[in-house]
């Protein structure tokens, strides 16, 4: 899952980016409310936690200006504010929770994943997703092959659950680390054949195929 943090208190923002990247998220954090309304509108996103008070455009604004555009991504939005009207007025423009600061992170990464709960639902999605002897459950983050359940980190199963949803299609390289780590990572981008090789000897080794030049497959033959 891939998450967007629009809050111009950078050591808030880079503390909740930190602690969600550790719950197995890609996460993208910006600082100002125009480039945050841009990002959510060119990147693919399953939800953007919004700051109320920022820079360039307002909160309010950006989630307005979203919801007029079309994109039904969850959102979040923080204040600093507290009242009624601050509530009704962030769900009026089409806010899917509010979370007013200061929050204890366990609560917001409980909204967080109720959030993200609720859009597969929505959507009509089933979280567990059957493809030959593998079973993968996104929502409970459970991992079964025939009547075992196999262990995953919190990565090996983003990589996994990003093969997973996209399953019989190839899949490159650059789109893996743009979603299961972020835009920003400058690391080895040979880190994908390392989790990948190890989800092969976890699961089967013919279950992700490498396409050579292009990326990987997750193979949906039984």
């Amino acid at each position: 899952m891939r998450l967007l943090i629009v809050e111009d208190e950078k050591r808030l923002a880079l503390s909740l980016a930190k602690g969600l990247t550790a719950e197995g998220y890609a996460v993208d954090v910006v600082h100002d409310g125009r480039e945050g309304l841009h990002q959510a509108s060119e990147g693919t996103y399953d939800l953007v936690i919004l700051d109320i008070m920022l820079p360039g455009l307002n909160g309010y604004r950006v989630c307005a200006a979203l919801r007029a555009a079309g994109h039904e991504v969850p959102i979040l939005m923080l204040t600093a504010k507290d009242g009624e009207y601050d509530e009704a007025e962030g769900l009026d423009t089409g806010a899917d929770d509010y979370l007013t600061k200061p929050f204890s992170y366990v609560v917001l990464v409980a909204r967080v994943k109720a959030l993200l709960r609720r859009r597969g639902v929505g959507a009509g999605a089933s979280p567990v997703h059957v493809h030959g002897d593998l079973k993968v459950d996104t929502a409970a983050r459970r991992v079964f092959l025939g009547e075992d359940e196999v262990a995953l980190t919190a990565k090996e199963f983003s990589v996994l659950e990003h093969l997973v949803l996209r399953a019989g299609e190839v899949v490159s390289k650059s789109d893996i680390l743009e979603h299961v780590w972020d835009f920003a990572y400058d690391g080895d981008p040979n880190i994908v054949e390392v989790y990948v090789s190890t989800l092969r000897r976890k699961l089967r080794a013919g279950l992700i195929r490498t396409v050579r030049g292009a990326g990987y497959r997750l193979e949906t033959s039984p």
